[in-house]
């Protein structure tokens, strides 16, 4: 999985880092004060540098590119920071080297769990060698005058139970810092839902509106013009006229029981239903309309060849089925194959699997394909899929796409096994 950071976590991990070391400082200058020796000047260094570091990140942070990088940077020089106070404060043999978890810390909430296991990986070698190399003489002691030489069962000690701490701090951290991920993945969908389901709620206010307000005058202008068209001898061009009034007549009241079916479902009724019939006559119907061109898109699957059934509402289904073969039509302008197929078990459910040849969706359509009036098509109107997705969950269901630009796209519909004898109770 490829490594993400958060511009936002990026910042953190700077502010972090700042309030550490200032930390640090504080404590010096009480330490300073209380005992009244003062630290070597290579100390204040080593904190300037570290202010210095985190004004250059912030800069890098406002460029606002390759955060990955940044955040490694990062890592890196406070390992290398931390190890230079650990040095000069003699921390080989005082607990100084704890400041080696606040790197491995800000790795799991900022970076990834890899990073994780390599900033422990990273302490656990620094530490190492710089306890190896100033017991071994390797490495002079930073101040001589103060230097010890504590057994080498101490040494090993500390060192044994530093990388025990760095390694457990890591497996800790990763492990809440992935619950951490999932819990904001999960808020996020569930923000998501939120911000979909009022938009639902706001579509079936609308379509309430224009219910009232288009149905009665609709069906009036519709009846009038028939009513002239029968009783008025009209020549070619008065006729096409009328035609054309009535056409789009019939066009905005389909508009109106889609703003209706999507705003009020059919009340529910569980009847046995032959899918396999329904989406048959559904097809039908889209050939008799013109909508479904068969000398252009091939129809396959095996919703005729065995017996599908289920409980429901037989309306729903219609919906579901009209929503999903008219997009599926949309999505095939110079024809194409599309494949409707059922399977069905008790244990699994139905399943209903819409797959077609056509353009495809990108990752924004895919990403709002739900939200109503949002429609990946020009003359779309955005509420076939937020109807069908309204539906499916009414049936306590799932719908699934996979769709890639200029790959097709496939609607994968999982409803629940239906137990007979429990009907009577959801009626």
């Amino acid at each position: 999985m490829k490594e993400t950071v958060e511009k936002k976590d990026l910042l953190r991990y700077i502010l972090f880092r700042l309030l550490i070391i200032t930390c640090i400082l504080i404590a010096a200058l009480i330490i300073q004060y209380s005992t009244g020796n003062p630290f070597p000047p290579v100390f204040l260094y080593a904190v300037a540098s570290f202010y210095g570091l985190s004004l250059i990140y912030y800069l890098l942070y406002l460029w606002g590119k390759w955060l990955v990088g940044q955040a490694y940077l990062q890592l890196i020089m406070d390992l290398l920071l931390i190890t230079f106070l650990v040095y000069i404060s003699e921390g080989v043999t005082t607990a100084t080297y704890f400041l080696y978890v606040f790197a491995i810390i800000a790795a799991s909430l900022v970076i990834s769990v890899k990073a994780t296991y390599l900033a422990a990986g990273l302490s656990a070698i620094l530490f190492g060698v710089l306890v190896d190399g100033t017991y071994f003489g390797y490495i002079p002691h930073f101040n001589q005058e103060q230097a010890s030489n504590p057994p080498f069962g101490t040494v090993l000690f500390n060192l044994i139970l530093a990388w025990a701490v760095f390694f457990a701090v890591a497996f800790f951290m990763s492990y809440l810092s992935r619950n951490l991920r999932k819990t904001r993945q999960a808020l996020a969908q569930a923000q998501k839902e939120i911000i979909l389901r009022e938009r639902l709620a706001e579509g079936g206010r609308v379509s309430a509106t224009l219910a009232h307000e288009i149905r009665n005058p609709l069906a009036s202008i519709s009846s009038a013009v028939q009513l002239l068209k029968s009783g008025l001898n009209c020549n070619g061009e008065q006729a096409r006229l009328m035609e054309i009034i009535v056409k789009e007549s019939n066009r905005v009241s389909q508009l109106l029981e889609q703003f209706l079916d999507f705003s009020a479902p059919s009340k529910k009724m569980f009847t046995q239903i032959d899918l396999g019939m329904l989406l048959h006559e559904t097809l039908e119907t889209l050939r008799t309309g013109g909508d479904l061109d068969g000398n252009r898109i091939r129809i396959e699957g095996n919703y005729l060849v065995r017996k599908i059934t289920y409980y429901g509402n037989p309306n729903h289904f219609k919906q579901i089925f009209w929503n999903l073969v008219k997009n599926a039509i949309k999505a095939m302008p110079d024809g194409g194959r599309l494949s409707l197929s059922f399977y069905n078990s008790r244990r699994d459910g139905l399943k209903f699997i819409v797959s077609d040849t056509g353009q495809g969706m990108s990752e924004k359509d895919k990403e709002n394909l739900f939200v109503p009036f949002y429609s990946g098509f020009g003359e779309g109107r955005g509420l076939g899929l937020a109807t069908v997705k309204r539906l499916v969950e009414d049936y306590e269901g799932k719908i699934q796409i996979n769709s890639k630009e200029g790959q097709g796209t496939e609607i994968i519909i999982t409803l629940p096994p239906v137990n007979e004898n429990a009907l009577n109770g959801r009626q």
